[in-house]
């Protein structure tokens, strides 16, 4: 699947102007449906003279995903829907994209409320950073310090990702890590610490790649 990178605090934008209707297409990364409904709500904060600000949001790993979407006063069906229609066709996940309507006076019908907010969405879209999500594994380890610079570099040079590091009088790491890659890992960890810390595994993760950081690996192989 695919999300997208943009922030909360620097959405992708995309507007145009339909009939002296505009709309605003604004895109961002979100991780639950909680964090959508305060990008939203901060959207109607910022348009408070706005006649509908629409919305849909999706998130959740591959095959267990959650949307959520309101036509916010527009005819049902016409708002919300296409929406969420542009997003599922582009595959993505773990995103909020609200449209904002300025009304120009002119009746659209539903036909051309779904073409405007259909487009709106996909102008967002257009303009936001986009990255490929892989899902992982994520685990936690505890160790001494000496020994911290050498699983980081274990943790890198087996494809894995550092989520969080506290430090205390020891370091607690929290990595991620490909299914495939964990036996090769195990095996490697091992050998670096004899036996004096093992990972506990705290479920799914994953790993956000660029596309344009995807599309340069793939080109220099």
């Amino acid at each position: 699947m695919l999300t997208i990178l943009d922030t909360p605090q620097k959405p992708a934008t995309g507007s145009l102007t339909e009939r002296k209707s505009e709309f605003i297409g604004q895109a961002c990364h979100v991780e639950d449906q909680e964090a959508a409904m305060a990008f939203v709500q901060e959207v109607r904060l910022q348009h408070p003279k706005a006649r509908h600000v629409c919305h849909c949001a999706i998130w959740g790993p591959e095959g267990r995903t959650s949307e959520r979407m309101s036509d916010d006063g527009e005819p049902s069906g016409t708002a919300g829907k296409p929406i969420l229609e542009v997003m599922r066709r582009q595959g993505l996940t773990d995103c909020v994209l609200t449209v904002t309507r300025y009304f120009g006076g002119i009746l659209l019908g539903s036909g051309g409320l779904i073409r405007a907010y259909s487009s709106a969405a996909s102008l967002a879209l257009k303009a936001a950073k986009s990255a490929r999500v892989l899902p992982t594994q994520r685990f936690t380890i505890t160790v001494d310090y000496p020994e911290y610079d050498s699983l980081r570099r274990l943790i890198r040079n087996s494809g894995g990702h550092v989520e969080t590091e506290d430090f205390t009088d020891r370091v607690r790491l929290t990595y991620d890590l490909e299914p495939t890659a964990v036996q090769a890992f195990d095996g490697r960890l091992d050998d670096l610490l004899q036996g004096r810390a093992q990972p506990t595994a705290l479920g799914e993760g994953q790993k956000l790649i660029p596309l344009s950081q995807d599309k340069a690996s793939s080109a220099s192989r």
